[in-house]
């Protein structure tokens, strides 16, 4: 491959399903928000929010996307590499504690009805041109933060890919596919198995992030790009074995 990204098949597959996995388990996130703010307090206040969270993401995504890509390579891979590593290392803790029983593992149905509960209690308030105040900030709040980071993710595959309609595209296409279930349903998706996805996510973010990341430090992998699936292999065994320890010290301490 030539020096401007990982242009093979089995990268550009990486690639692919990391943004969308990502994509999606944030929009399983926020879904569960959107849900429980239209269904106790009206669908238009809520939608509003929706629109208004994804018209910020959007004018993010097209102010810091050209700037990133102006960037020399190994710069850019440098700053790729390294958000990657701070977002991957983040999801893969949290999936890590999870896997082992010493975080609890997220449940979209219990999320779902503490939104509930809480937007029934909250107060309602107009403002120009929003009937329901609590229910637009919530949801727009909702999509800002659940979507921001994956924004950033997006961002940053794209431009050290210089595609960024193809990282665009993926994440697209996990909002309209959770949107859709979600239409469909009308209720949280509970039965996605968002653990698991979280743990895929959290390894192969730092899998492209360490390869990355080296490479923009001046490193020379052996083999060249053949070595990422190497790489996020090492990682995933790492993970599992993290979680296979934390599980027996834990079984040591219920004995």
């Amino acid at each position: 491959m030539g020096p401007g990204g990982y242009s093979g098949g089995v990268g550009t597959a990486f690639l692919l399903l990391s943004v969308f996995l990502a994509c999606a388990v944030e929009a399983v996130e926020a879904l569960t928000i959107v849900l429980a703010v239209g269904v106790t307090r009206g669908w238009r206040p809520a939608l509003q929010g929706v629109a208004a969270g994804l018209l910020l993401l959007a004018a993010v995504v097209a102010a810091l996307g050209p700037a990133l890509t102006v960037l020399p390579l190994k710069t850019l891979r440098l700053v790729v590499g390294g958000l990657l590593l701070t977002f991957g290392l983040q999801w893969l803790r949290k999936a890590i504690l999870r896997a082992s029983g010493f975080k609890d593992l997220r449940d979209e149905a219990a999320a779902y009805q503490r939104q509930v509960a809480a937007a029934e209690k909250a107060a309602s308030a107009k403002r120009p041109l929003v009937e329901d105040w609590y229910a637009f900030t919530l949801s727009f709040k909702g999509v800002v933060l659940e979507g921001l980071e994956v924004a950033f993710i997006a961002l940053t595959f794209g431009a050290n890919q210089h595609d960024l309609p193809l990282a665009a595209a993926a994440a697209v296409a996990a909002v309209l596919a959770v949107s859709a279930a979600g239409a469909v349903l009308k209720a949280p998706l509970a039965r996605v198995p968002e653990n698991t996805m979280k743990f895929a996510v959290g390894v192969m973010l730092t899998g492209f992030g360490v390869f990355w990341g080296a490479e923009g430090a001046g490193a020379d992998w052996p083999g060249g790009d053949a070595a990422l699936p190497v790489v996020i292999a090492y990682v995933l065994a790492a993970a599992g074995t993290a979680v296979w320890l934390l599980r027996r010290r834990r079984a040591a301490w219920g004995n």
